[in-house]
Order: structure tokens, then C-alpha cells, then sequence
């Protein structure tokens, strides 16, 4: 359902049942799945890709262009995966020449007032709270929770399950499975709520916990706790992922409680 109080550019491609409320503007080089509502006052702009079953609410700006100096114009993309929805007044940049496309995962959450900068990477399942805002480049792993007021550094990467506490200032990367919070921003312990809710068994949850111990709380260096970590521990998908991320791990990790 169409509204005729809607601006769409005929070139736009809009797919079956989807519902356009009045005075939202939707631009040329847009593509919008089946069952997706569009409610009024939402603009979605050139380069946005809007999967099945979407809910954006009013006000919203989808793929607008990315608030970078280096931007010059390039073509490059804003994707939205299915079932997610997006906030009043949430703020989504399309990517640049660095990346390109600008990716949030399907089954997500954004909530008012947050913004999403150009070339993230938000994976599926994710809940960001409101005026919550993502500078460039910043990399959110799967079923990640952050609270509200978050601010996130550039180039930032953000862990699996990891649940960040309201109002924090994120400027180096957080591991997965944890809660972080406090000024500066610290390790506070494992995410184990959240863990169960997902279906992590107790031995999974103590093996995890038993991981963050070695490199938060044994006093040992993070190389001498990946090491420790590799002698005492079976390997499995979760040690495999905490000793990557770590490993590849760009701007450090935030630290522990006792340093």
C-alpha cells in the first residue's frame, strides 16, 4: 500500500505488501522487500537496501551520504537484512570507498536516536538503545546488546554476546561473551544472562568464564594467557573465537577490573 502523499522515484524497486505511509521520501537506486513498512515522515535515500519484513518508523534516514571528508561521491550502499527494525529518527550512512556498503544483519533492533556511520558492520540479532551512536567502520559481532548513550570509536570492534552498560565511551575493542562498563571502560564479567537466554549450556558458560579469568584476573599478560589458555583448555568454537578476535584485535582491548 502506497500512499499518495509519498514521494517514490519510479526507478525505485519495491516489493509485494509493502506499506508506505504518507510523506516518506524514497529515492532512485532503492530496493525494498516484501512486507516492509514504511511509516510516514521515513526517508530512504539512493544506495538503501531494505530486506523482508522491516519496520522503519518515522522519521528515519536510511543511506543517507556518509559524514566523512574523504567521501567523494563514490556509489556504495546502506543493506538492512530482514524482520529489523529502525527507530524514530535513527540515522544510517551509506559506506565509502573503504568498504563500501554499510551492513546492519537481519533480526535486529535500533532503537530512537541512534546513529549507524559509514562502512559498519552490525551482524544479526543485535539491540543498540537509544542515542546510541556508531562512528565509521565499527564492527558489531552477532547478538551483541548495547545500552543507551553508547559512544563508539572509529574502527572499533565489538564482540559476539557482549552487553556494554549505558552511557559508556568505547574506544578500544571488547571482547566477546562479556559485560563492559565503568569510566574507563573495563571488563566487569562474563554476560552469563545472556548466555543462558541463548542457550549456552553451564559448561560452555564455565568455560568461558574460566578463559576471562586467566586473561583479566591471573595477573598474567594477554600473551601469557593465551598461553595458558591453549595449555590448560580443550580447544572448542568459543576459545577458537575469544584467541581470534584477540589476536586480530587492531586498537587493544578495553582492560580488566584489577589493572
Amino acid at each position: 500500500m502506497q500512499n499518495s502523499q509519498a514521494y517514490i522515484h519510479p526507478e525505485a524497486k519495491i516489493g509485494a505488501n509493502v506499506t508506505i505511509g504518507p510523506f516518506v521520501t524514497i529515492e532512485k537506486n532503492v530496493v525494498i522487500g516484501e512486507g516492509t513498512m514504511i511509516m510516514p515522515h521515513a526517508t530512504i535515500l539512493d544506495g538503501a537496501r531494505i530486506g523482508k519484513n522491516c519496520r522503519i518508523f518515522p522519521c528515519a534516514v536510511i543511506s543517507g551520504i556518509p559524514q566523512d571528508l574523504k567521501f567523494q561521491g563514490e556509489e556504495s550502499t546502506a543493506e538492512i537484512g530482514d524482520n529489523t527494525t529502525i527507530r524514530e529518527c535513527v540515522t544510517i550512512n551509506r559506506g565509502t570507498a573503504s568498504k563500501g556498503k554499510t551492513i546492519i544483519g537481519s533480526n535486529c533492533l535500533i532503537m530512537a536516536y541512534c546513529h549507524v556511520g559509514h562502512d559498519c558492520f552490525l551482524g544479526n540479532n543485535i539491540v543498540i538503545s537509544n542515542g546510541t551512536s556508531l562512528a565509521g567502520e565499527v564492527v558489531v559481532d552477532d547478538n551483541a546488546v548495547i545500552s543507551a548513550g553508547v559512544l563508539i570509536h572509529q574502527f572499533s570492534h565489538i564482540g559476539a554476546y557482549v552487553m556494554i552498560q549505558g552511557g559508556s565511551k568505547v574506544s578500544k575493542d571488547i571482547p566477546p561473551y562479556i559485560t563492559a562498563g565503568r569510566d574507563p571502560l573495563c571488563f566487569v564479567g562474563l554476560n552469563s544472562i545472556g548466555l543462558r537466554r541463548k542457550g549456552y549450556s553451564l559448561e560452555q558458560i564455565d568455560r568461558i568464564q574460566h578463559i576471562y579469568r586467566l586473561i583479566y584476573q591471573s595477573g598474567l599478560n594477554t600473551t601469557q594467557a593465551l598461553e595458558q589458555m591453549e595449555k590448560e583448555l580443550p580447544e572448542s568454537e568459543e576459545r577458537t573465537y575469544i584467541e581470534t578476535f584477540i589476536k586480530e584485535s587492531t586498537r587493544g582491548v578495553i582492560r580488566g577490573t584489577l589493572e
